[in-house]
């Protein structure tokens, strides 16, 4: 199938007379006739549910619905986009490893990553994306587990080149880590760039309507963990908490991932998400491909009106000829890139306020990436607690807005924009 019909139809197979949906399973236990049946469960030697803090079939029909969106092997969900960075990394890396990452990443990933992770005893190394060769090579440590980046970064928009990234872990024999969030599989598929674990928060376009927050982590089961047996004892040497299995022996490159991942780290933290949250995420995975096609039709004509105005300073946008990364865009997501634009206005923050204020439509919200136009001004929000000096310091100029462009009318949204910037 291709990806639009695998949006509608990948993961869940109704057999006769059986819901045409997928069934919501909303139960924390589930019975067995014997002790026997149950525990084959937990030694790992039959697949099975007997408690929803680890898996439940509703969020396990939309875990491989986004597998084979990605083209990976297994998938896991997790109750954030937050737990799916944590969790994809914490399940290679342990207290006195490294982690190569780029800089241009998600603010709350970064500090996930250079705080709390930290306080775990990971060393992070945050390197320009687009850095030489040698200073690439130069991040690696010999105890380096693993790499990470953004496809497209959020807020900064910059195209991370997967290729490039993917080629330097592998010399190191470590996986790369892409999160995907804003480009989703319908615009760029990872793994096939050598991507070895994608991972997505679901929260923004793949639900697409405000309704849930959610993450993933989708293996590509490609990576030969045993070939690296050294770098990777948690996979490769047996887990007594699970009665001397080793993954990678009994689960295999395809499976080994993301059984330790549910095995270990979701038995033990348990941030899975509700089987209603997973109902109404795959909802929104059944509209993904069209929601996303108008998405960046719309937000490049946006991007156009906006390159043109004369109270405009600087337009972001990779999908816009002439941005820094339109030719990367164009290699890795020949279709499209996201709705997101960043843009800012002449008159620094005084003005970007006024703007701010000028709008009906767009919503004002922290949020981004969905259904609905929303705008965000930084430095008069999350991050206003910086003066101006401090926001050039971390990469968000005092004008800058950010425009998450819906999927409303293309005019409306144009015309909404217009009349702010003529208010100021």
């Amino acid at each position: 199938m291709r990806t639009e019909t695998k949006c509608i139809e990948a993961g869940y197979t109704p057999k006769n007379g059986e819901s045409r949906m997928i069934p919501i399973i909303q139960s924390t236990t589930f019975k067995y006739d014997t002790s026997e049946d149950m525990g084959k469960l937990f030694d790992l030697e039959a697949s099975g549910y007997f408690y929803t803090r680890l898996q439940n079939p509703t969020n396990d029909f939309v875990a491989a619905k986004i597998a084979a969106l990605e083209g990976g092997t297994a998938a896991m969900m997790t109750s954030s986009g937050q737990a799916a960075s944590f969790f994809s990394v914490f399940n290679l890396a342990n207290a006195g490893d490294h982690v190569v990452a780029s800089a241009s990443i998600y603010g709350g990933t970064f500090n996930l990553f250079n705080v709390t992770m930290k306080k775990m005893g990971i060393d992070f190394t945050f390197v320009d994306p687009d850095c030489s060769d040698e200073e690439l090579e130069a991040a690696f440590k010999p105890n380096t587990k693993v790499v990470f980046g953004e496809t497209i970064a959020n807020p900064a928009l910059v195209v991370f080149d997967i290729e490039r990234f993917a080629k330097a872990a592998h010399a190191h024999g470590v996986p790369l880590i892409i999160d995907n969030t804003f480009a989703t599989p319908i615009n760029c598929r990872p793994i096939e760039w050598g991507a070895d674990i994608v991972i997505h928060s679901t929260t923004k376009y793949m639900d697409g309507h405000d309704a849930t927050v959610g993450g993933v982590i989708v293996d590509s089961g490609k990576f030969d963990w045993m070939a690296h047996a050294d770098k990777f004892p948690g996979l490769c040497t047996p887990d007594e908490s699970y009665h001397g299995i080793t993954y990678a022996e009994r689960f295999g490159k395809e499976g080994a991932y993301i059984t330790k991942a549910t095995a270990q780290l979701m038995r033990d933290l348990g941030s899975i998400p509700s089987p209603m949250n997973c109902y109404l995420l795959n909802l929104g995975l059944e509209s993904l491909a069209v929601r996303m096609e108008r998405h960046c039709r719309n937000a490049e004509k946006v991007a156009e009106f906006l390159k043109d105005h004369p109270k405009v300073a600087y337009v972001t946008y990779p999908g816009l000829p002439g941005d820094k990364y339109y030719e990367r865009a164009k290699k890795y997501m020949p279709n499209g890139t996201c709705g997101v634009i960043s843009f800012g206005v002449k008159g620094g923050r005084a003005k970007a306020e006024e703007f701010m204020k000028g709008l009906k439509l767009a919503i004002i919200a922290t949020h981004v990436a969905d259904a609905h136009t929303c705008v965000l001004h930084p430095a008069s929000s999350t991050h206003r607690q910086l003066s101006d000096e401090e926001l050039v310091a971390c990469g968000v100029m005092p004008d800058m807005i950010r425009l998450s462009v819906g999927i409303e009318n293309v005019q409306d949204i144009i015309e909404d924009v217009a009349g702010a910037l003529e208010k100021i």
